[in-house]
């Protein structure tokens, strides 16, 4: 089968086209052909190794475990392995395994989900990885209640736009950070109030709850647009340097939550079966739907990559094989 493999950390562009053996399921996983691969910045930090705190959390110090790229992704099932009951062969799926930038790709079983019939192959495969980020980022770190009042601070971005239209779901009332260019589409996601950060600053009211998926604000400013007892959840950080990557910014909200009436709060999050299917349950619904910007064929991956990684997307980047 072809693949997305590398031989060693760098740019993008070690990402090499070849052809490798199709792989087999093992207890409790399966094999899907992967239809579509979503993108997302785990995929650059892997393919970098970097902030190096990657190579030492197992992913291999010098050089990748895994030499298969890729997440996010939905498919057809093509093989179980023993004990698998969930899914059978010719089901449409999608979800997270290592290695999606394939022909095929081995998942765990409670890491797959029906696709929704709503939804193309392109726009579930966007799903798993941001989706289910921002309901555990909502409904697990920010305890989200209707009525209360949310900002969501990178709205356009892959987590960001499912944040907001999963905070609507929830009865929240959201406010919307954004670049000018993007304010039409956090808009038509459902957005109450959208903030134009490049002309205005979000702290003139206070929110019940922030999450902020994008930058390295400081804390003290972000606890200024908080109420008393609010919660903050940040998710990520791309600008914190070759070591600890903004790691260090949600490790230090975690060490000052006890002592300041905000809950200040870091989000580790993980894709689960049971919260694949409360997304799908919603999509089918119609209260979420991915937002796709561009695909791209499996060849020219390193340009999605790219691309992604500096900030140009609104929404999600998708690779085709």
């Amino acid at each position: 089968m072809k693949a997305l493999v590398q031989d060693r950390y760098g740019n993008p562009d070690v990402l090499a086209l070849r052809d490798i053996a199709r792989p087999a399921p093992g207890a409790g996983e399966v094999v899907v052909r992967v239809h579509a691969a979503g993108v997302d910045p785990g995929v650059w930090h892997l393919t970098t190794g970097r902030p190096y705190l990657v190579r030492l959390l197992g992913f291999g110090l010098r050089v990748p475990k895994n030499p298969v790229r890729g997440l996010d992704f939905a498919g057809t099932v093509e093989e179980i392995g023993d004990g698998v009951t969930t899914v059978r062969p010719g089901d449409e799926v999608f979800g997270e395994c290592a290695g999606a930038f394939a022909e095929y790709a081995v998942a765990k079983a409670d890491r797959v989900a029906p696709k929704p019939a709503r939804l193309s192959f392109g726009q579930a495969a966007a799903v798993a990885i941001s989706g289910c980020t921002a309901l555990q980022g909502l409904r697990d770190a920010g305890r989200v209640q209707p009525g209360q009042s949310v900002l969501v601070i990178g709205a356009a971005g892959g987590v960001g736009s499912f944040a907001v239209q999963l905070a609507k779901t929830f009865g929240a009332e959201v406010t919307a950070v954004c670049s000018t260019a993007k304010t039409d589409l956090v808009r038509t996601l459902g957005a109450d109030h959208v903030v134009d950060y490049t002309r205005e600053d979000f702290t003139g009211r206070r929110y019940d709850l922030i999450l902020d998926t994008a930058g390295m604000r400081r804390l003290a400013h972000l606890r200024r647009a908080l109420e008393p007892g609010g919660t903050l959840v940040i998710v990520g950080g791309e600008t914190g340097g070759r070591w600890l990557g903004g790691v260090q910014r949600a490790a230090g909200a975690a060490l000052l939550s006890p002592f300041v009436r905000h809950r200040l709060r870091g989000l580790v999050s993980a894709v689960r079966g049971a919260d694949l299917e409360v997304l799908r349950e919603t999509i089918e619904a119609g209260g979420l739907t991915p937002v796709l910007d561009r695909t791209y064929p499996l060849a020219d991956a390193a340009a999605a990559i790219d691309y992604l990684h500096k900030g140009h997307s609104a929404g999600k980047v998708v690779l085709t094989p």
